[in-house]
Formats: structure tokens, sequence, C-alpha cells
């Protein structure tokens, strides 16, 4: 694998789909035998991968599997919550205990390591925990998720759970993306497995998970995270430690220059009804017939964009009165003339349509942007 590509895999396995990954990426070449492999999930609040807050515990079990497969056999999972919760009740919390007791791979609390200082350039020393900065080859698991501050949080973000507390409070205190871009510099994982399975639309904590059914493999973080902008349809410059980290040298944003290769059929995995106030909300614009997530999910995240812009009531009377002409969405609309708006290749036949299979969630809320303002 190169630094210019992404792996995508569809499912709704998360084991299965992270030994296809690691398959496809031919991980085992880029790892020195004997090394320490260290994963690094989010674990940010102590609860349930379900919520869309934490990475799934499957992901590292299917990783471990394929790994000691090819002859890998250190192993660590590492990780530190935010400020106000614990390491500790995490693990137990999102399943990892259960896992380091099932698979033999044994569990380090990042919340209570010794740690060190170390230039990252601009005058900055930040403090990264020595077990972090020990690991042979680090797996970074970050989840695909909205932030309530930096508005994404993926690869580029997921780092923060390396440092003592005392030093993600000073990043708050001096504002995140100049330090987040700068301790890419310092703390370089050899391998990016995105878990974007059910990450929350707009919140770190969880409680509006969207099922989107994917993992995205990459071994630049400056490109999986602006991938994951495409994806939930914010804009790169949206996230402003992206530029910040490309012009530290941490990585490209170039998504015009990268090489995608899907694995799967996003078509496989069916969309999940929402269950939280938001997004019922949003849905409540959606005719779901027989969609699959991925489409679904990218619909989700597009009218979520359109409605940070205040764009929602020009589309609602776009779609006219209490939404009687639903944009439609899923196989059953297959050549179906539907008297309105389409979204993705099912609804394809539909009067104004947006074609993708699936098309991400930026297409989506351009195209939905468009027809607001009656193009």
């Amino acid at each position: 694998m190169q630094r210019h590509e992404l792996i995508v895999v569809h499912g709704t396995d998360p084991a299965a789909m992270a030994a296809l990954a690691l398959e496809a990426a031919g991980l085992d070449a880029l790892i020195p035998r004997g090394t320490l492999i260290a994963f690094k999930p989010n674990l940010v609040v102590s609860k349930d991968a379900s919520s869309g807050a934490v990475t799934h515990p499957g992901i590292v079990e299917g990783c471990v599997g394929w790994l000691r497969k090819k002859g890998f056999d250190r192993f660590v999972i590492m990780e530190g919550s935010w400020v106000g919760d614990a390491t500790s009740r995490a693990f137990g919390a999102a399943g990892y205990r259960d896992l380091s007791g099932r698979i033999g791979v044994p569990l380090v609390d990042l919340q209570r390591d010794s740690w060190k200082r170390y230039d990252a350039g601009g005058g900055q020393r930040i403090a990264v925990c020595d077990a972090a900065m020990a690991a042979g080859f680090m797996i970074n698991l970050p989840v695909l998720k909205g932030h309530c501050q930096t508005v994404v949080t993926c690869a580029l973000k997921n780092l923060k759970g390396c440092m003592p507390d005392d030093e993600k409070s000073r990043f708050h205190e001096i504002g995140l993306h100049e330090p987040i871009a700068r301790l890419n510099r310092v703390l370089k994982p050899g391998f990016i497995l995105t878990d974007a399975i059910c990450g929350d639309l707009d919140f770190e904590e969880g409680g509006n998970p969207v099922r989107m059914d994917r993992l995205v493999a990459a071994l630049d973080p400056v490109l999986m995270d602006a991938y994951a902008c495409r994806l939930m349809g914010h804009e790169i410059d949206d996230v402003p430690y992206i530029r910040l980290a490309e012009k530290y040298g941490v990585g490209s944003a170039d998504l015009a220059a990268a090489v995608i290769t899907e694995i799967g059929d996003a078509a496989m995995a069916s969309a999940v009804p929402p269950r939280s106030g938001r997004l019922r909300s949003l849905a409540a614009r959606v005719e779901e017939r027989s969609a699959c997530s991925a489409c679904y999910a990218a619909l989700i995240h597009g009218l979520a964009r359109l409605d940070e812009r205040g764009l929602l009531d020009r589309l609602d009377a776009a779609l006219g009165a209490k939404h009687e002409r639903r944009i439609a969405v899923g196989r059953d609309f297959r050549g179906v003339e539907w008297n309105g708006i389409g979204c993705g290749l099912c609804a394809s036949a539909s009067a104004n349509a947006l074609g993708g299979c699936p098309p991400d969630g930026s297409e989506v809320a351009a195209f939905l942007e468009r027809i607001s303002a009656g193009r």
C-alpha cells in the first residue's frame, strides 16, 4: 500500500472487514518482524460502539487474528480516555476488557502512564505518553464521527488519547487545531484503519449514530481525514488542523490524486431507522425503501450539512408542504419514475436525481443545496 491510496471495505462484520483491509494493504510487509504492535482505538468515553462514540472491538480482534496468521505475536491495546472519564471504565464498557481476556492481548491505560515532552516544531513541546512512543508499530483505529469543536474527528485527532490528561486540557486552552497538527509530527502511526461503521453525526460522545458500514484503511492521516470530510459532507477547510498538518509535512489532503479501492458491496448492508431526535427530524424528509446503509448515511449527512447552513427551510419548500415529495432512496426505487428528488443510483429515474453507488456526503450536500436554491 502507498501513501496516496485508500482502501474502503464495505460490510457488517467488523472482524472480517478488518482482515480484508489488512490483506488488501499487504500490511505484513510494512511491519518489522518481532516488533511490538500497538492498537490505538478511540475510547473517549465509557460507552458501547453502537453509540457512535467508540471503536468496535471486533476490528482489533480481526486485526490480531490476521496478524497472528502472518507470524506476528507481540500486541498491546492502548488508550487514554478524555478528561472526566476513566480509561479503565471505557475498556469495560466498550468490550475491550473481555476482548483482552479472550485473545490474550494486554490493555495499557495511558491515563496512568509516564510521559515526556517532545519538540513539535514552531517552538512547541508536546507531552506524549511513554508507552505510545515505545510502540514499534502503531495501528491507529479512529472512529469517523462529528465533533462539537473541530467539526470532524478521525485519524489526526485520535492521537490526543496518547497524551496525559493535563496536556489534553492544555490543548483546549490554547486552541485545538494547531497542537493537533503538530502532535502528528511527533507521533506517527504506521497504519490507519478507520471505523466508519456507525459514527456519530456531529458529537464525539455519541448518541446520533449513522450507519455507514465501512472501514477505511490508509497510511496518510491527512489524506484519511480529508476523505472523512468528503464522506460526511464537509469541506476540508472546515477542519483547520487538516490543512495545518499538511503544511507541517504530515501528509497530503489531495483527494484528486488519491487511488481509492473499494472492497465488498455497499448495497449489501441495509439502512437502520434512526433512533435519535435529530436524526428522525432529518429523516422526515426521506422516503426510504430498502436502502443500503451507505447511501442512506450519505443522504443523512448531506441533510445535516444543509441544516448547519440554515438551508433546510428552502429545501422543504422545494419538497412541498409537509415533505409530501420526500427524497427517494433505496433499491425499491429502481426504475420508478419518482416525481421528485432521488438520491443514489437506484433512485436515478426520479425527476431530479443524484446518482452514485453510493454518492458521498459532500456530493449530496452540494446537490441538495442546488435544489434549495431553485437550480
